[in-house]
């Protein structure tokens, strides 16, 4: 078993609990006119070179111009840690040796005393990815070049995606890899919805993503025999069925692309049998890990013998036995909108993986991290797979739906899986039925920058915590968490030495679904300029504040006044998400 360390989340239960008590979408309010859009865009094109560095391990930074005056400034949570001006297009930084950290670098110019924010990207110093997971896909594996191959790479490291699923890239599920004759991988072969499939294509993302400290998982079942003729794939006695007297095999039907027979994932010849399989994986392509999926739900089931299994005990088992057979790489299951969620993290997983579907409110998607932290003891971080405007056709994703489901995922310390070669919309990872726009590909990536940079206090313990809250404005209606529209939802976090207080607006939305079926969620009213009073606790030393919706997500400290447990300060702007850090 890989060993664990508990992180506090003290008040875990009590949180969760208030996470579900609102289930309805409120009275909506009509829009009013206030405060000021301040959209952002990057001046330089500010880049850097991978999706994460080890510690000690150099950064690339690139810009497409230079201005006078302009500062290259290095920031850990707030802190200045070092600074020097901009001379050139291209230059290294070697960051901090301490390992799992997170910085923003901001380029900052200078005219007449005032500073304008030009540019930010965010840095990842981590020896593991999982621990800080910010998980992409892959889909297509046809005859695409090194060149192309490149191009979709180099775009998701600028989203400092550091760990890829290879969606569909296999042969069969019982036999992922196929071999010819010799004992060689096969230089091409058709998957199960016959699309043809490139060797090359699979082994140079790899290399090219390794080149970019970026993790590549092989997507694959962990009970799946695909039936697509009259030939047994495997034997009738490792099969899963729904009856006692095995008559009714457990299946996935593919219309007019043949079955998925399910297999009991605790039998043994059947573990033999696919570890086998996998070995001759990882025996051929350097995969980092196995992407495990399951099906949900199955209802009640039986082995051959007629013994009900117990679906959950039954993937703890596979996976310790596969953790057992190969130590060195990562492992994730899917836990299909939930299903068997707690026997998965008692497993040696390296991080928490959910796809929602009865989920669908805010609420519920923070109510989905919050379990997974409790069912791995505060340690692992979750990944929601949640496919945006699912019912939509064509077009656009509608942004302001993105951005709001980014920010609470983002906001209760998960990560959201959604881009690849494009963005998800449907579980069918190759489906690219919706675009997306200009402006929703630069607002992603801000908030992108943003969960990097300050991954130290979204995704690196704590607890969640319910301080007091006031807005000092009329035109501005705070309330703790859960959302209400018409109102802007508080949620704290506790650290060691400071008190996290996000602020997520839901005045002047239409909707509190987060899925947006048929994209008709509006941009909340944004607010700039407005007094709050919190409650403190302790001693403030300083106030800072920071938004993916402006200036890049840079800091600012703040001006505030003290009295007592009370603390008095100006929010400079609020639109989707903005977080206010009060340090002691």
């Amino acid at each position: 078993m890989k060993k664990r360390k508990f992180l506090l989340l003290a008040p875990l239960a009590l949180f969760m609990a208030l996470v579900s008590c609102n289930n309805d979408d409120d009275a909506l309010l009509s829009p009013i006119d206030e405060g000021v859009n301040m959209s952002y865009s990057e001046v330089l094109n500010f880049k850097k070179d991978k999706a994460k560095y080890n510690p000690g391990e150099e950064v690339n930074f690139s810009v497409n111009g230079t201005h006078q005056n302009t500062t290259v400034r290095y920031k850990y949570l707030g802190e200045v840690i070092e600074e020097a001006p901009l001379t050139g297009t291209s230059w290294t930084w070697e960051p901090p040796s301490e390992d799992f950290r997170g910085y923003m670098v901001e380029l900052v110019k200078e005219t007449d005393g005032e500073e304008t924010v030009i540019g930010t990207v965010a840095v990842d110093v981590s020896s593991d990815w999982t621990k800080f997971p910010r998980y992409g896909f892959l889909s297509q594996f046809g005859n695409i070049s090194a060149s192309q191959r490149a191009d979709v790479l180099n775009n998701l490291k600028d989203y400092h995606i550091n760990g890829l699923q290879y969606y569909d890239w296999h042969f069969e599920h019982q036999r992922p890899l196929p071999l010819d004759e010799n004992g060689e991988p096969a230089e091409t072969w058709s998957d199960l919805f016959n699309r043809e499939i490139y060797l090359g294509t699979v082994e140079g993302f790899i290399e090219q993503a390794q080149e970019r400290n970026m993790a590549s998982m092989f997507y694959n079942l962990l009970f799946g025999a695909w039936k697509k003729d009259e030939v047994q794939p495997v034997p009738v006695e490792w099969l899963m069925y729904n009856d006692r007297n095995h008559n009714d095999i457990n299946r996935h039907i593919l219309s007019g692309f043949g079955d998925i027979q399910l297999t009991d994932p605790a039998n043994d010849e059947w573990q033999e049998h696919i570890f086998g399989e996998t070995a001759t994986v990882y025996e051929n392509l350097e995969f980092d890990g196995w992407h495990l999926d399951q099906l949900g739900n199955r209802g009640t089931v039986y082995n051959y013998e007629g013994y009900k299994i117990d679906l959950g005990e039954a993937y703890k088992d596979f996976l310790i036995s596969l953790e057992n057979r190969f130590p060195n790489k990562k492992l994730v299951l899917n836990a299909v909108d939930q299903y068997e969620q707690e026997e998965i993290l008692e497993a040696p997983v390296d991080f928490a993986y959910s796809e929602i579907w009865s989920r669908y409110q805010y609420q519920d998607l923070a109510r989905v991290i919050l379990e997974n932290y409790e069912y791995s003891n505060g340690e692992l971080n979750t990944v929601l797979a949640a496919y945006m405007n699912y019912n939509a056709q064509d077009g656009n994703f509608n942004t302001p739906a993105v951005l709001m489901t980014d920010a609470v995922i983002f906001t209760f310390g998960g990560a959201h899986l959604e881009l690849g070669e494009h963005m998800l919309s449907s579980e069918y990872f190759p489906n690219d039925k919706l675009d997306m726009s200009m402006d929703l590909r630069n607002n992603v990536r801000e908030y992108y920058d943003f969960h990097t940079a300050y991954q130290n206090l979204l995704r690196d313990g704590g607890s969640f915590n319910f301080p007091a809250v006031q807005s000092q404005d009329v035109d501005v209606k705070l309330n703790s968490w859960p959302p209400v529209v018409g109102q802007a939802a508080v949620v704290g976090k506790q650290l060691e030495n400071s008190q996290v207080l996000h602020l997520l607006n839901y005045d002047g939305v239409s909707t509190l679904q987060w899925r947006d079926d048929s994209k008709i969620q509006r941009e909340p009213l944004v607010k700039d300029n407005f007094s709050i009073t919190a409650e403190a606790g302790r001693n403030v030393s300083k106030v800072w504040f920071a938004s993916p919706d402006i200036n890049g997500g840079a800091s600012q400290e703040l001006e505030f006044t003290q009295s007592g447990n009370q603390i008095t300060l100006e929010v400079p702007y609020l639109k989707f998400w903005s977080m206010l850090v009060l340090e002691y």
